[in-house]
């Protein structure tokens, strides 16, 4: 069999077995997300080990179906953005600051203590710390839509609490990496922190000014599904621009990207068209490929124990920063539970740090076998929890 039949038959498996356990889940009380994953836990090497059966001989199959989980979690941030508005977000700017800040330092805290608990040396514990203080919020995003409270005023202080976190997450990266290798040093921070700054400046006020006008417009000329291929060229290029030219995270360009179209009148077009190729498609595979990254076979000794001791402070120290950092702006109790519990997740945010830790030789292949762990099963979290703490809003009610 060719590497593109091999290709095409696995994302038959795949996509298959993604709306099966979605299906199942949400029959069980569930949000489908949830099953979707269990499902990529049960493909991967934990139990199947899909991609080394018998008819899966190409080597770049795994990295084929990598991409186009990539491009569905960039479709899931845009269709995010896509459902607020900026002025949504304007209003949520104090818990979005006080939630998105102490949401990283507090893990970053008690990372960087349970490492050195676990004997690592100040600049590996620094690190994991880093890794902790990641947050993705695809899942919850995900999650909240199908709950029908993404625009909630929790729903809406948790995306702008996510952009905190990338923000300072990705400074800290790039600042710990420039630190650690010598690289630029404080005029190379200053650097960086000006280019976030100029890449969200240049993006929001292109999108505000030009974006809406030229949807209108293409969507006039006669072009097959033009104002589709509009739409996801700019997302992507939003995507890419975010990481090359502005040093965040790509989910962050999409998003903003989304937010951009949001102004648009044809807003609920865009939001069909959107939807259908990503929920179809691009969706199901990014959150299978979560678990197909997942091995848990290769956790024993020590390495099982620090997963359980990191997957334990990854969701502590999330809940209460995060949480209390809501409290402090005036959300209730159970309000700062439920966004502290939406930003657990650490997701595809998590992996991207851990990784350039191993290119940087800041961490082993042991430490991220256990941060793909804790990826896992924080992301498996995430759904279930708000599923439970959005339901103590009907009770009373």
């Amino acid at each position: 069999m060719t590497p593109f039949l091999q290709f095409v038959i696995a994302i038959v498996v795949i996509i298959a077995a993604a709306k099966i356990g979605g299906y199942i889940s949400l029959k069980l009380g569930q949000p489908s997300v949830l099953g979707e994953l269990a499902v990529g836990i049960i493909l991967g090497p934990s139990v199947l080990d899909m991609l080394h059966w018998a008819p899966f001989t190409d080597k770049h199959l795994g990295e084929a179906i990598a991409h186009i989980a990539e491009l569905g979690v960039l479709l899931l941030m845009f269709i995010a953005g896509l459902d607020l508005h900026l002025s949504d977000l304007a209003k949520s700017g104090k818990v979005s600051a006080f939630a998105g800040t102490l949401g990283v330092f507090l893990p970053l805290g008690m990372g960087y203590g349970l490492a050195r608990a676990f004997s690592f040396d100040d600049q590996s514990a620094l690190f994991i710390g880093l890794i902790l203080a990641a947050t993705s919020v695809s899942i919850s995003a995900q999650t909240l839509m199908e709950m029908k409270v993404l625009r909630t005023r929790v729903g809406i202080g948790l995306l702008g609490a996510a952009v905190f976190d990338d923000i300072l997450v990705v400074l800290g990266l790039s600042v710990f990496v420039a630190l650690a290798v010598g690289s630029g040093g404080f005029w190379g921070i200053l650097w960086i922190a000006l280019r976030m700054f100029l890449y969200m400046s240049i993006a929001a006020a292109v999108g505000m000014t030009l974006l809406p006008k030229l949807s209108r417009k293409i969507d006039l000329l006669p072009i097959s599904q033009g104002l589709m291929a509009f739409v996801l060229i700019v997302a992507l290029f939003y995507s890419w621009s975010a990481e090359v030219l502005g040093g965040m995270a790509a989910i962050t360009g999409a998003f903003l990207a989304g937010l951009m179209f949001a102004r648009s009148p044809l807003k609920d077009r865009i939001e069909t068209g959107v939807s259908t190729l990503a929920y179809s498609f691009f969706v199901p595979v990014f959150f299978v490929n979560v678990g197909l990254a997942a091995n848990a076979r290769a956790l024993t000794g020590e390495s099982l124990w620090l997963l359980l001791a990191m997957t334990g402070v990854a969701v502590i120290s999330k809940i209460l920063g995060s949480g209390l950092g809501a409290r402090m702006a005036g959300f209730t109790n159970l309000e700062s539970f439920q966004l502290g519990a939406g930003m657990v997740s650490r997701g595809e945010v998590g992996l991207i740090v851990a990784s350039v830790g191993i290119a940087e030789g800041m961490i082993s292949a042991d430490i991220f076998a256990v941060i793909v762990g804790v990826v896992i099963i924080t992301t498996l979290l995430t759904p279930a929890m708000l599923r439970v703490l959005f339901s103590k809003n009907k009770a009373t009610a």
